[in-house]
């Protein structure tokens, strides 16, 4: 039995019914600890397996951790928990990885990184072992979102063979409890500035006669919407803003007369709902700028840039208060002066074009200053310090 202080390197395969492959992969894992010299030990984070695994794991040599929380993620902090080594390699027990050689890895932690990936489009797939969906289009689109959303140069970010430093990675305070586990540990260290590298690595075919766990447009939906998620910018912000000035520009425009191009011509019809796209481009807006101020005062890891942080420190309750305000005054003022030459005429009949034409951004103008009211009124309560325990 090896003092848990003396472990160099935990190697952690979550496990859910694996009977018909565990066997083979610890027992690559183990010889590529013996082979190598390396001190370690083999954990098995079991998630509930009915299949007997668990005691094929002791059979072979691991150390078996039960992890009641269903789900991949779940399965995996778990084992990182319980993990004694100072380096934790991780990877599925389903035999399509090949723990007997994880040299590159290794030499890369004692190096000083903190997260190594393995790359299986550099390292080689062999035939059938990766559907040609997830080959040809789920992993190169989302690997490429996130390479984008986060600036970050891996890859292959959903490869499940990958090792980094524990402590590293439990500082990072992992939250999700499913597949998407494996696009928050790239993105979280990608934006927490940890050294972070690839190395290639191969995947064959796994040895299980069931299907796998992984379903794949449900999992590719949950690892999409986590980078889009930690990304409020392209999400909420750029569209939002788009949104607004297109709205804006063209509701200001016809209030002067309708617009014409070509054979296309816009009136107060076209008004109403450029001012619904400036309503809705400003929400956008304002949900990104709230997202960003909530991770920021709560810590999160999310994309932050000068601009914003200037931006931060004048976002007051009171400073968004007062544009709303002054916003709901353009919108009265607008109706004062329709209402004044209303009664100018006599209070008779109008021209329901020429009303519209004024109308619709003295209205927005007000929606626009209430929504902004509103959204200075919740920063006001995430502002609020608290003692936390």
């Amino acid at each position: 039995m090896i003092p848990p202080a003396e472990i160099e390197l935990s190697i952690v395969m979550p496990c859910l019914n694996e009977a018909e492959t565990l066997a083979v992969c610890i027992d690559k894992a183990q010889g590529y600890l013996q082979r190598s010299g390396v001190v370690g030990e083999v954990l098995i984070a079991d998630n509930g397996s009915t299949d007997g695994s668990q005691q094929i794991a002791v059979d072979h040599g691991a150390r078996v951790v039960g992890v009641e929380e269903k789900g991949y993620g779940n399965a995996l902090m778990g084992g990182i928990v319980a993990a004694h080594g100072t380096y934790v390699i991780m990877g599925d027990a389903d035999d399509s990885y090949d723990f007997s050689k994880l040299d590159p890895f290794i030499e890369r932690l004692r190096a000083g990184d903190e997260l190594v990936m393995g790359n299986r489009f550099r390292g080689g797939i062999a035939p059938g072992a990766m559907p040609p969906l997830h080959k040809y289009l789920g992993n190169p689109v989302l690997s490429t979102v996130g390479r984008v959303l986060f600036r970050s140069d891996i890859r292959d970010f959903h490869c499940g063979l990958r090792g980094f430093n524990r402590e590293s990675i439990l500082g990072l305070g992992l939250i999700t409890t499913g597949m998407e586990f494996a696009s928050e540990v790239v993105v979280k260290s990608t934006l927490s500035g940890l050294k972070i590298s690839e190395v290639p690595t191969t995947l064959d075919k796994d040895g299980r006669s069931r299907p796998p766990h992984l379903r794949s447009w449900r999992d590719g939906w949950r690892h999409l919407r986590f980078l889009m998620l930690f990304s409020p910018r392209w999400l909420f912000l750029i569209p939002g803003l788009v949104a607004f000035f297109v709205g804006l520009l063209g509701t200001v425009a016809l209030s002067f007369g309708p617009l014409v191009f070509g054979a296309v011509g816009l009136d107060v019809s076209s008004q109403v709902y450029l001012a619904a796209l400036t309503v809705v481009g400003w929400q956008a807006v304002l949900f990104a700028l709230l997202t960003k101020l909530y991770a920021r005062h709560e810590g999160f890891y999310l994309p932050r840039s000068q601009a914003f942080e200037r931006f931060a420190e004048r976002a007051t309750l009171e400073s968004g208060a007062l544009i709303g305000l002054g916003l709901v005054l353009v919108g009265i003022v607008i109706g004062i002066v329709q209402v004044v030459a209303w009664g100018s005429a006599g209070f008779g009949a109008q021209d329901p074009v020429d009303t519209m034409r004024l109308a619709v951004p003295a209205a927005l103008a007000l929606m626009l200053g209430a929504q902004t009211i509103m959204a200075s009124l919740f920063l006001g309560i995430l502002s609020v310090d608290v003692r936390r325990a």
